[in-house]
C-alpha cells in the first residue's frame, strides 16, 4: 500500500503528550489494532512540519483548474 492509494479501512488518530514527557501518536484500526507511536518532542515538531507542508501542498493540487478537453 503506497500514500496514493485509497483504503476501505477506518481508524481513529489521537495526539497528545504522555506523562514521560514524549509526544504519543495513538492509532486504533478496526480489527482490534491500536498502535502507540512515541516521539520526543523535537521529532514531534519535524512531523507537525511535515503535515503542514504536505496540507499546503495538498491545496495546492487542489487548487489547480481541471484540465480541459481538446476537440
Amino acid at each position: 500500500m503506497g500514500i496514493n492509494n485509497s483504503s476501505e479501512i477506518a481508524a481513529n488518530l489521537q495526539i497528545g503528550p504522555t506523562d514521560a514527557g514524549m509526544v504519543r501518536i495513538y492509532v486504533e484500526a478496526e480489527g482490534g489494532i491500536e498502535l502507540p507511536l512515541d516521539f520526543d518532542p523535537e521529532e514531534a515538531e519535524e512531523i507537525a512540519e511535515e503535515l503542514r507542508a504536505a496540507a499546503e501542498a495538498a491545496r495546492a493540487i487542489g487548487a489547480k483548474p481541471a484540465p480541459r478537453n481538446k476537440r
